[in-house]
């Protein structure tokens, strides 16, 4: 099991964007809330300079990725897949391990299916997995909240925006404090 105590490091820290698209993004549990934090750990990460995966479910079907986000992601392209969870699609796990990151840090929807999937089979390669849990959700909060209980017990790591972009910069003295902070008001 990984250490509770473990900490995210921009050096080892990458964050995985699950799903966040067209009508089923705003048929999400406090869906504005949610896409406003994932925004806000988008920009941050670009700042920290955290790689990001960017996974969309048959956008095909259900659409592409809602603009609030879409737009923060410029220069990065989305990477299609059917399999529920990420790690399911060669492409998006290539990109994983390709990355040499060990710490995922997981946004996206639904938190219950894609993105407890995702957590689940990045566990069982002992990657560290760091659920952002104000950046997820279901369309039913039981759903979410059921969704979490299970990823704890597997040894996933409960976090929040704040907590996980202030980990990533340990120090006041940070040279990107002041723009990270800036977006958390």
């Amino acid at each position: 099991m990984s250490d509770p105590t473990e900490r995210l490091t921009p050096e080892d820290a990458l964050l995985l964007l699950v799903d966040v698209q067209g009508k089923l993004a705003r048929l999400m549990h406090e869906s504005e809330a949610m896409i406003g934090q994932q925004a806000i750990m988008i920009e941050a990460c670009r700042m920290l300079d955290v790689p990001i995966i960017w996974a969309e479910q048959l956008p095909e079907k259900l659409g592409p990725t809602v603009p609030e986000l879409s737009e923060k992601l410029d220069g990065l392209q989305p990477m299609a897949k059917s399999s529920f969870g990420c790690c399911g699609d060669p492409a998006i796990m290539q990109a994983i391990t390709q990355s040499g990151r060990r710490q995922i840090m997981l946004i996206g929807i639904e938190t219950h299916v894609c993105v407890w999937q995702s957590a689940a089979a990045l566990r069982d390669q002992d990657y560290s997995v760091h659920l952002i849990c104000d950046a997820v959700s279901s369309r039913s909060e039981f759903n979410r909240d059921i969704a979490f209980r299970r990823m704890e017990s597997t040894g996933v790591k409960l976090s929040n925006v704040e907590m996980a972009l202030f980990e990533l910069m340990v120090d006041a003295s940070h040279t990107r404090f002041r723009d990270v902070t800036r977006l958390l008001r």
